[in-house]
């Protein structure tokens, strides 16, 4: 137990998976709708005296609940052993080794294996940027630097005061892709996320002239790095198909997502930082001011097909200070509510796949606090109760409409509508289904309370058009504002379309209507 570092060697024998059919299928539902739910295993539930829970009684909470919500994954973040339970993974040292804060191996290998029953892909924060110069680590591991660097301006990180490990060494890119593969062979996990992807790249990443050393063509970009992360994604791709590798990767770097052998760096999925911290600083802006900043809405339409994106609600914005999501909202409690009702209505329609930290689903009002379980007395509350059910009803539509889900990758697969309504911050975007297994589907959203009659949107074809969600809706903690369920297309051209149609928007909301085939 902590505080001790005496390390333990486990037991070989392999656990006695019950997960075949999860197994055979994963590669053919690789395509499939990606809705992520991340949490932090040591705080999403405790026992009764405030202590972690092991990976049954998890499990035996986590996964009805999951179920519930209609998320297609669970993160992790990293399970791997860690000496200091205040970086919640991210400076690990046993990268073989699931943390024995909740018990032996077999104990993780059952929890995987009875999500995977379930119906249920894990994925787990991986850290192969950065570890921790514990004593009792692998720092200067035979007393020299074997795995890290002897010079610290490449092989000491200034954010993390870690060490950054030597990629240009075949033992230890050959010791960082054998945990990797360890994760997914012996514990059936079905995704990477590869964290601070950003600090592997740049030689000069969070430092100034002079302390760090250019590459061997005068160049920032690590070479080693970039070599390592292509033969990590290129050793899992054609091992295990269908495990995703996701890339914590906040630079414009080109091709992350592109394949190795193309020139890339060959993850499956890139977190769409931009996107995440543009609509934040939007939405946290008093609905006055936000006709001044309709861009930071509409950018990230400009290169949301350049990368196979995640569209990220993560830990990172809800600590240090930052408050929770529904903090970040202005106005009084039912604005706030109402503004993170209509902000995932938006997010779950944008191209892109989706995560949202824990406690985001019912609208937590406090920071994330890692050393205790989330609020579950305000997830009781109707108002919250209502984001939960909005939630669910959000991933259930994007499993059920073959538009919310098809063309992430694909440009023919979005149409703006509406981009340019900076006076009523009304933004209106059409998705198209690129593989034409069913019909279009129209999203508008209203970033003002103020209750819009009579609103003209321009729709690919004529026909009723159903409301098919309305982030408004009193089931959800709304005001019930809408259009009775239907509208029908009138022969009006507008936005680029022979035919329109006539809404009302409620305030601080977003609409999903779909033509009736």
């Amino acid at each position: 137990p902590l505080p001790g570092t005496a390390s333990v060697v486990g037991s070989a024998a392999g656990h006695a998976w019950h997960d075949q059919a999860w197994m055979q299928a994963r590669a053919a539902n690789a395509a499939g709708a990606i809705s992520i739910y991340e949490l932090h295993a040591g705080s999403w539930r405790r026992n009764a005296d405030g202590e972690v829970l092991d990976w049954d009684t998890l499990a035996d909470a986590l996964i009805p609940y999951i179920k519930q919500l209609g998320f297609t994954h669970i993160e992790l973040l990293p399970v791997s052993e860690h000496p200091f339970g205040g970086s919640w993974g991210y400076q690990p040292l046993g990268l073989y080794a699931p943390t024995a804060r909740h018990g032996d191996p077999e104990g993780f290998a059952r929890f995987v294996d009875r999500c995977h029953q379930h119906g249920l892909g894990v994925i787990v924060d991986w850290v192969g940027a950065h570890f921790p110069s514990d004593a009792h680590g692998m720092q200067r591991f035979d007393g020299t630097g074997l795995y890290e660097h002897e010079d610290p301006r490449q092989g000491l990180h200034p954010d993390w005061d870690t060490l950054i490990y030597n990629y240009g060494r075949s033992e230890v890119s050959g010791f960082l892709i054998g945990s990797a593969l360890e994760w997914i062979d012996r514990f059936h996990i079905d995704g990477l996320r590869v964290d601070a992807v950003a600090s592997m790249l740049y030689r000069d990443y969070s430092r100034e002239d002079g302390q760090w050393i250019p590459n061997a063509h005068g160049g920032r970009e690590n070479l080693e790095a970039i070599d390592f992360l292509r033969a990590l994604n290129s050793a899992i791709s054609s091992t295990y198909p269908g495990v995703v590798v996701i890339a914590e990767e906040s630079t414009a770097w080109p091709g992350v997502t592109a394949p190795a052998a193309e020139g890339g760096l060959g993850f499956s999925h890139k977190w769409n930082m931009g996107w995440m911290h543009d609509t934040l600083s939007y939405l946290q802006r008093d609905p006055i001011h936000r006709s001044h900043h309709h861009s930071e809405m509409t950018f990230s339409a400009m290169y949301a097909f350049s990368e196979d994106f995640v569209l990220p609600l993560s830990h990172d914005e809800v600590v240090h200070g930052k408050g929770s999501l529904l903090g970040k909202m202005p106005g009084d409690r039912w604005q706030q509510l109402a503004n993170l009702r209509a902000y995932y209505g938006f997010m779950w329609a944008h191209p892109g796949s989706k995560l949202l930290f824990m406690g985001g689903e019912f609208a937590q009002a406090t920071e994330w606090n890692h050393d205790a379980e989330l609020d579950w007395a305000l997830a009781a509350q109707p108002e919250h109760a209502g984001v939960a059910r909005l939630v669910a009803d959000l991933n259930r539509l994007l499993r059920d409409i073959p538009a919310l889900r098809h063309g992430n990758r694909s440009e023919h697969g979005f149409e703006w509508s509406v981009g340019d309504d900076h006076a009523n911050s009304v933004l209106a975007f059409i998705r198209h289904d690129v593989h034409g297994e069913g019909g279009a589907l129209l999203a508008v959203s209203n970033f003002t309370p103020v209750e819009r009659h009579g609103y003209r949107v321009g729709v690919p074809r004529g026909g009723r058009w159903r409301e098919v969600f309305n982030s408004d809706s009193q089931f959800y903690g709304g005001s019930d504002v809408g259009n009775r369920g239907h509208v029908d297309a009138m022969p009006i051209a507008m936005h680029g379309h022979a035919q329109s149609i006539e809404l009302t928007l409620p305030p601080l909301s977003t609409l999903y209507l779909q033509v009736s085939e």
